[in-house]
């Protein structure tokens, strides 16, 4: 009983903001996985005869201008964005935790290479960027996750890399050194665990960044194509229906807000737990 009760307790301490914002990605997890068994209505399936329905018992959120339910098409919108977002954010931590740690760790020439390129990537569109790949590569969902990674990569990069200094500073670190640990060891075995908080807060933070990135894209129409029910492009069809049908822009756009808030909640609350045990 003990053993059972001990990770409930744990959750007991986790501020409400945190149980939150889990609550809101875990249900939009769920929602990605199972919506062809949760939706009311084909999301694609167009009725003429029922466009622009207000919200009732029968059509929850009301219907579009192809008389396609709203709400359905909402659920099923959640897939398309946790296909990029996910991705796109363990590949630029990845990456930004590899390079943060080489250019931090190592110093030097490759320390002021790396950064000037960081410094030149930042300055640089990242929807100019989506444009070009987009251009070369065909717009698909794996040059979306390309074009988020690249742009959250840097950011990544930059937190690793002052993690990486502070640690180097440490009298652990001139042990190691003494002791003639080569490099790989030295960052792998040494530095890396110490800066584990500053990738984990990195990830939950990016997280949320790569969402509204990867729904901005779509509303561009860099990402998925018009039509898609994903919701950046829900967003982009229906604006100009503002005006005589706000359903059908409200429930994508807050559907965007409630996600990117959920992953903020929790990115919040591991920013503040990795503060107070520094």
């Amino acid at each position: 009983m003990t053993v059972v009760l001990r990770p409930l307790g744990r959750v007991g301490r986790l501020p409400l903001a945190s149980v939150l914002g889990a609550t809101l990605i875990a249900l939009w997890a769920t929602v990605a996985l199972l919506w062809p068994h949760l939706v009311p209505y084909d999301p694609d399936v167009q009725r003429p005869q029922d466009r622009f329905l207000e919200p009732s018992g029968e059509h929850l959120l009301g219907t579009d201008q192809f008389g396609r339910d709203v709400f359905s098409r909402m659920l099923a919108g959640a897939r398309p964005v946790l296909e990029v977002a996910p991705a796109a954010t363990a590949l630029a931590v990845l990456a930004g935790t590899v390079i943060g740690l080489l250019a931090g760790g190592v110093g030097g020439w490759l320390d002021e290479v790396v950064m000037r390129i960081v410094d030149a990537l930042v300055v640089f569109p990242a929807v100019i960027a989506a444009v070009l790949f987009a251009a070369l590569l065909g717009r698909s969902t794996g040059v979306l996750v390309l074009v988020v990674a690249a742009a959250l990569t840097t950011l990544v990069t930059r937190s690793v890399r002052a993690a990486t200094l502070v640690e180097r500073e440490k009298p652990y670190v001139e042990a190691a050194l003494l002791r003639g640990e080569p490099l790989w060891s030295l960052l792998g075995r040494e530095i890396l665990p110490n800066v584990r908080r500053t990738v984990y807060v990195e990830a939950t933070s990016r997280l949320g960044d790569a969402v509204f990135a990867a729904a901005t894209l779509s509303f561009l129409g860099l990402g998925q194509p018009p039509g898609s029910p994903e919701w950046g492009a829900a967003v982009a069809d229906n604006r100009v229906w503002l005006g005589n049908a706000p359903w059908t822009v409200l429930a994508p756009a807050l559907a965007i807000v409630s996600l990117v808030v959920g992953v903020a909640l929790v990115a919040d609350t591991s920013r503040r737990a990795a503060g107070d045990e520094t």
